[in-house]
């Protein structure tokens, strides 16, 4: 019996942050996968290796983690003033499906540079040396996103001293502004505080009356403090991904606080949404000693955080939930600025399972109303392969 070659298809594997992902042109692509729908899922599902029930990705470019389960796809933008559109897709590892409704903050920090590399920014806006201003648009979340790409001889500078907790090595920093980072009123979930409050209470089965802020900023996120749930904040990642009802226990109270946000209308549509909301709880600065070993001091940090995503404990933190954390410790009165000794802060440090994380963001009254208009992280970013992915053809 034969069979039909593989297809064989432009591709860059890139890190941006603490995750990895496969990068494609759109006009790379084949022409049933350039357009959204089960031609494009099915392509980039055999790319990464899912489903994969031995959750390996043995068969994939995929790492089987929600942090290396990522792809991306780029184009020149057609909207004004902006260099290029961005479109992220999280894979499911086990599941044939990939969730589109959020954006990667990590991946964010390479799509300049493959832009930049790809020809998809006009040369006349790339300096010889110094800093490129890449201008995103976040497809998935319909947001602008500015991405500062150092530049030398005409190249992107890739290699650097920035280090980045989560990150072995160290590279060039890439400055990353998420510009008005919150959701629109007609968006998806609503304003900035869906529920119309900085903290609320709900009540979660099995677990009884909770407090909670769900925020839309950067990627709709609902946080808990830690004590409230049996945990201290300095928990690393064996602490939750090796224990079962704690798992089901995370997915129970995302899944309603997904419909407390107005994302879902019954928890049993939180399955087929899995990359958002995100899931984080918060406590005040502790000692504790992160995955690699490093000992981190109480004195410098502002707030503990800890954050699932695609229901496992996330070994570092992501980068939209990173935005989350900037935004809600601006506004006083959240759990996240609570938790980091409340009061007016513009920046904040956290601690988080590899390490920490200084963050920014401007955030301001108006009309009663809290809005956010920027939120600042640094990340790196680099190529790791690039040439040719290939995928089996049915």
């Amino acid at each position: 019996m034969a069979f039909p070659p593989q297809l064989k298809i432009a591709a860059t594997y890139m890190r941006g942050g603490t995750s990895k992902g496969v990068f494609f042109k759109l006009d790379d692509l084949p022409a049933a996968a350039q357009t959204p729908g089960p031609a494009r899922d099915k392509l980039l599902l055999r790319v990464i290796g899912s489903p994969d029930p031995y959750a390996k990705h043995t068969d994939g470019m995929g790492g089987a983690t929600s942090s290396t389960s990522k792809t991306v796809i780029l184009s020149r933008s057609s909207r004004p003033d902006h260099d290029v559109d961005y479109l992220f897709g999280q894979v499911s590892i086990d599941k044939p499906f990939i969730d589109w409704s959020g954006n990667c903050g990590n991946l964010t920090a390479a799509v300049g540079s493959f832009a930049i590399s790809n020809g998809l920014v006009d040369s006349s806006r790339i300096p010889d040396n110094g800093t490129c201003v890449v201008r995103i648009w976040q497809a998935n979340i319909q947001k602008t996103i500015v991405a500062h790409v150092p530049i030398t001889n005409g190249e992107v500078q890739e290699t650097g001293d920035f280090e980045l907790d989560g990150v072995t090595f160290p590279a060039a920093e890439v400055q990353v502004e998420f510009m008005d980072p919150a959701a629109d009123d007609d968006g998806d979930g609503g304003s900035m505080f869906p529920t119309g409050n900085v903290v609320d209470e709900f009540e979660v089965p099995g677990l009884g009356k909770l407090q909670a802020t769900f925020i839309n900023a950067g990627i709709p996120t609902i946080f808990v403090n830690a004590a409230d749930i049996g945990y201290t904040g300095t928990e690393l990642q064996g602490a939750i991904n090796e224990n079962a009802d704690a798992l089901l226990m995370f997915e129970n109270l995302r899944a309603h606080g997904a419909v407390k946000m107005g994302l879902i209308a019954s928890v049993d549509e939180a399955a087929a949404r899995q990359h958002t909301p995100k899931i984080a709880f918060v406590a005040p600065p502790a000692d504790y000693v992160s995955s690699s070993g490093k000992a981190i001091s109480a004195g410098d940090i502002d707030v503990l955080v800890r954050a699932m995503s695609m229901g496992k404990l996330h070994h570092a933190m992501m980068g939209t939930a990173a935005v989350a954390i900037a935004t809600a410790a601006a506004v006083p009165g959240t759990l996240v600025n609570l938790a980091a000794g409340g009061g007016d802060r513009n920046q904040v440090v956290f601690g988080h399972p590899s390490g920490t994380l200084r963050v920014g963001a401007e955030a301001k009254q108006v009309n009663g109303e809290w809005t956010v208009t920027k939120a600042i992280m640094s990340r790196s970013a680099r190529v790791l392969m690039e040439g040719w992915v290939r995928v089996p053809q049915d």
